[in-house]
């Protein structure tokens, strides 16, 4: 076997987030559950027609094709180049995206909606960077725009996560441990393809409701509503899979 690989000198999330692996692990995500839930966001928020939304760090997009699709004008920003190659193959006069890092704003006063999708927060290690991510929200969105932060439950991760677990897809061999340390849920993620062995790390800050509650005050945006999961059920701390958080750029 080939020694080990693993990329020095970046983030966990650079790293990770750009690699192939990554995306081989999470292929069979859910897409009529990430297609359910901006139905059901969409029926709540009731955004007009022509509405500019960002899709801050989108990922390869899915979320952002969706709802270019309803007729919104769409732009989408990840800090992963492979991730905005692979996107912007879909862009059209009505979507875009661009390689961007969240803590500075892309723009200025320009859109309606500002979204944050599938646990794509409290990644940096310092905590100063969520407000900063917060504060460039704030820039980014119109007078009384909406911003929509969906992250997880902590109470619900801590039981009910996995410490140890392995897959098999195609060639590849992964082997996820999972452990809570330092207020954060750390999963090390090592994988064996063609005879070389890759290693990565997902780190991810257990972030509590309380916690977004005074990061959003200092931030200027005001909590209308908070959703347990993508039906948009009531927020119950033991219970909910998910903390979707819906708040407004205050006047």
């Amino acid at each position: 076997m080939k020694a080990s690989r693993k990329t020095q000198g970046k983030n966990w999330y650079e790293d990770w987030f750009d690699s192939p692996l990554y995306h081989l692990l999470y292929q069979d995500r859910d897409h009529a559950e990430a297609e359910g839930f901006i139905e059901n966001l969409l029926q709540w928020l009731q955004p007009p027609a022509g509405a500019h939304m960002l899709d801050m760090a989108c990922g390869r997009g899915r979320h952002a094709r969706l709802l270019a699709s309803k007729g919104f004008v769409v732009t989408g920003t990840d800090l992963a180049p492979g991730n905005i190659a692979f996107a912007q193959q879909y862009e059209n006069q009505n979507l875009s995206f661009f390689v961007h890092d969240m803590r500075s704003p892309l723009r200025v006063n320009d859109f309606d909606y500002v979204f944050n999708f599938f646990t794509s927060f409290g990644y940096f290690i310092d905590p100063a960077d969520n407000l900063k991510t917060l504060n460039s929200v704030y820039t980014e969105m119109k007078q009384c725009g909406i911003f929509v932060l969906d992250f997880l439950n902590p109470d619900y991760v801590r039981s009910h996560y996995i410490p140890e677990e392995n897959r098999v897809i195609g060639d590849a061999h992964f082997q996820l441990r999972r452990s809570i340390a330092g207020g954060r849920i750390i999963k090390e993620i090592e994988v064996v393809q063609s005879g070389e062995r890759f290693r990565f790390t997902e780190n991810v800050a257990l972030l509590e409701k309380k916690d977004f509650e005074g990061l959003f005050a200092a931030a200027g945006l005001e909590i209308r509503e908070v959703f347990g999961d993508y039906q948009l059920r009531s927020f119950d701390p033991a219970n909910s899979p998910r903390c979707i958080l819906i708040a407004q750029k205050n006047k």
